[in-house]
């Protein structure tokens, strides 16, 4: 349910990687950014436009070199290291290009091992990630390694750990960038049910009718904010 607070604030958020002696990249250049929980929104931008920076600050990877990000009203920069570990974890579902599974796990163990991270105990881990796993119609699946599945299988299975969870945020970096377009739709199809059902979603992409699924667009341009339009 969309709320007046701001579910993700950046406040003039800048952000410099070092790279020798007095040289640095400044990969953000003071982005201000709100987004509403509920909302569905696209990233956009060119490779070096500072998007996948972006995504690695709100999810909690990064940090600013300067200015303020707010999560759920409170700023990021006031938990400790086991705090925010504890909000990826609980708070934010990643879903990658590269899907990052273990390849001779099975799916089902696959989908717990953020529960396991969590301590949740065994029996409910396996109930619930086999309704995650149902959620995204890949429970046949289970007790397949994941390096038995096919692009599009694989990347369900990812996004089933993803929601495992019950975060509150999804952070999807580049979902379809290894799914041919059939596939690629399919998943876009099934992210944008899920945000239908109130999942907060950000989704970083350079594919034009990839982007065209969320509500709203962001584009970026050498760390700068060039456009932010509703879809």
């Amino acid at each position: 349910m969309a709320t007046n607070t701001p579910f993700i604030f950046l406040d003039h958020v800048t952000k410099k990687y070092h790279l020798t002696g007095q040289e640095y990249y400044q990969a953000l250049n003071g982005i201000t950014l709100t987004i509403h929980e509920g909302e569905f929104v696209t990233i956009m931008g060119p490779s070096g436009s500072g998007k996948s920076t972006t995504m690695h600050i709100i999810g909690a990877l990064d940090t600013p070199s300067s200015g303020k990000y707010s999560f759920k009203g409170k700023d990021i920069s006031l938990y400790t290291p086991d705090e925010l570990a504890e909000i990826r974890n609980k708070e934010i579902g990643f879903v990658f290009q590269s899907f990052n599974l273990l390849p001779r796990t099975t799916v089902l163990k696959n989908v717990e091992r953020p529960m396991v991270y969590a301590g949740v105990p065994q029996k409910e881990r396996t109930s619930r990630a086999l309704a995650a796993l149902e959620l995204v119609n890949i429970a046949d699946k289970a007790n397949n390694l994941s390096n038995q599945l096919s692009g599009g299988q694989i990347q369900r299975v990812a996004i089933a750990r993803a929601l495992v969870m019950n975060p509150s945020l999804i952070l999807a970096d580049e979902p379809t960038g290894n799914l041919d377009s059939q596939t690629s739709h399919e998943i876009m199809d099934f992210l944008k049910s899920i945000n239908e059902k109130g999942r907060t979603i950000v989704l970083i992409t350079h594919e034009a009718d990839i982007a065209r699924y969320a509500k709203r667009i962001i584009r970026l341009l050498d760390g700068k904010i060039i456009s932010d339009t509703k879809n």
